[in-house]
Formats: C-alpha cells, sequence, structure tokens
C-alpha cells in the first residue's frame, strides 16, 4: 500500500507565485535585501582607523621615536593605549605614528612644530576612534574642545596609566581632573554631598548633554537615581520622605530638587547637611 503524503504550503506557495508571477519579484527582492544586510553586518563588525597623513612621509617605527622619546615610549607601557598597539611588522603603522602621523619627516628634521601631528593642538586625531565622542560635544551643552579653549589631553593622558587623568594608581583623585578648573566645586565643605565623593561623572557627562550643565538626567530624575528608597518607602517616614507633606509630588514637578530655594548646595554646603546654603 502506498502512501502518498501531501504538502498543502508547497503547493499553495507554487500556485500563488504562477497565478501572479510579480510575486516571484518579491521573494528574490526580499531575499537579496536580507542577504545584503548579513553581508553588512559581517562587514563592520570593527570600526577601520587610518592613521594621520603627513604629505612626503613615511612609516618608520615606534623604536626610531624612542630613540628621542625615551620615557614617553617607557611609560607607554604601562598605558591604556598600548593595549591597541600592534605586534611584529603589523606594528609599523600601528605605534606612535598611528595617532602621530609618519615620522620620516620629523626624524630628519630633527623634531620641531610642522613636522609630525599633535594631538594636543586638535582632537581630529582622538575623533577618528572615538567617534561617539565627537558625537557628545556636539551636543547643546558641552565643554568647549570644538571651540578650541581646551583639548583631550586636558583631561586624558594617551601616553602614561589610566587613560583619564586621576585616580587608580595615580596620586590625584579621580575629581582632580576636574577640579582644575571647577575649584569652587571642590570646597572644602561641612557637609559634602556622597555623590561627588562618587565621582563627577556620578551626575554630569563630561563630554556632552542635551541637559544644563552636562548632567546625565533632568530635574528630579537625576536626584532619583540615587535616592530611590525613598521614594519607595511611602509618606510619613522621616521629614524628607518624598511623596510627605515635605517632598510631595507637586513640588517635584515643578521643577529639580536643587531649584527653588531647597538642595541648592548640590555638591557640599557648610551650613545644612541637606545641601541647603
Amino acid at each position: 500500500m502506498k502512501t502518498h503524503w501531501k504538502i498543502p504550503y508547497i503547493s499553495t506557495l507554487s500556485r500563488w507565485v504562477c497565478e501572479k508571477p510579480s510575486h516571484l519579484l518579491w521573494i528574490a527582492g526580499g531575499g537579496a535585501s536580507v542577504a545584503l544586510v548579513l553581508i553588512s553586518c559581517g562587514t563592520t563588525s570593527r570600526t577601520m582607523m587610518a592613521p594621520p597623513s603627513i604629505p612626503g612621509a613615511t612609516f618608520i617605527g615606534s623604536g626610531e621615536c624612542a630613540e628621542c622619546h625615551e620615557k614617553v615610549a617607557r611609560d607607554f607601557r604601562t598605558a591604556d593605549h598600548a593595549k591597541l598597539q600592534a605586534k611584529g611588522k603589523n606594528a609599523v603603522d600601528m605605534g606612535c605614528e598611528s595617532c602621530h602621523g609618519p615620522g620620516s619627516k620629523h626624524k630628519e628634521a630633527g623634531g620641531g612644530a610642522g613636522t609630525i601631528v599633535n594631538p594636543k593642538k586638535s582632537p581630529a586625531t582622538c575623533f577618528q576612534c572615538h567617534l561617539d565622542k565627537k558625537a557628545e560635544f556636539m551636543l547643546p551643552y558641552s565643554h568647549p574642545l570644538l571651540a578650541g579653549k581646551i583639548t583631550c589631553g586636558d583631561c586624558h593622558d594617551p601616553h602614561k596609566g589610566s587613560a583619564l587623568k586621576g585616580g587608580g594608581t595615580q596620586l590625584t583623585g579621580k575629581n582632580d581632573t576636574c577640579f582644575k578648573c571647577h575649584t569652587q566645586q571642590r570646597g572644602p565643605f561641612v557637609f559634602r554631598h556622597n555623590a561627588v565623593r562618587d565621582g563627577c561623572t556620578t551626575c554630569h557627562n563630561p563630554h556632552g548633554s542635551v541637559n544644563q550643565k552636562m548632567l546625565t538626567e533632568r530635574n528630579s530624575n537625576l536626584c532619583l537615581k540615587c535616592h530611590f528608597q525613598r521614594q519607595m518607602n511611602g509618606p510619613g517616614v522621616d521629614e524628607i520622605q518624598i511623596g510627605s507633606r515635605v517632598h510631595g509630588n507637586d513640588k517635584l514637578g515643578r521643577g529639580a530638587c536643587w531649584s527653588g530655594g531647597c538642595h541648592e548646595g548640590v555638591h557640599g554646603s557648610n551650613v545644612s547637611n541637606h545641601l541647603r546654603n
């Protein structure tokens, strides 16, 4: 006894294509689109960065740079950026010259400005890899990097240790980089905001933000990232309970916690442990 298997889906699809040949074009086009997406995903898995170019100059390798910049070359072994350095023959243009450009003319001239790329003069070299930071500096509120008033090197050290100056094994604190310019926020304060101890980036994006003061969140949403327990406990727990007569939802809806004469000492206060001035 023979058994005949029927595949209604296949027969229906065949009839659908035969009745309207244009449907075949839709299937072919859709398949090509999917293939193109898959190919794109497979070929753009990493950013391709080309070293800066200097007219007439050629790459000479990091070993040649170390002859004059001995201390920088020695300390670079500890730098975060050293993890990106290629080894062997691939390192010819992926060492010092990947950021400073080919160094033959610089060596021939015995050093000097104009013969090598200096990223401290322009952030363009840094932006070749840090595309996201370039976008952040173009947001409405940012440090004046694009205006040329500061450089990436004011806050970052690409040649030694952590790329962010301060913190870690360095002798300075992680906020000291910010305090070099923002001296008023350093204090000292009798009552210091714990968020400052955790780091300025707890509340601020140092590269740029859509919010004033480069805040990571706007209004009371910023404070509620840390002070969420007071919100969840319900009214009447203590005098600074969110939802009580002191912190009614109507007040939170009218503005930020640091406005209206409330917690204006956001970095610290000398008169109130509730950060009032």
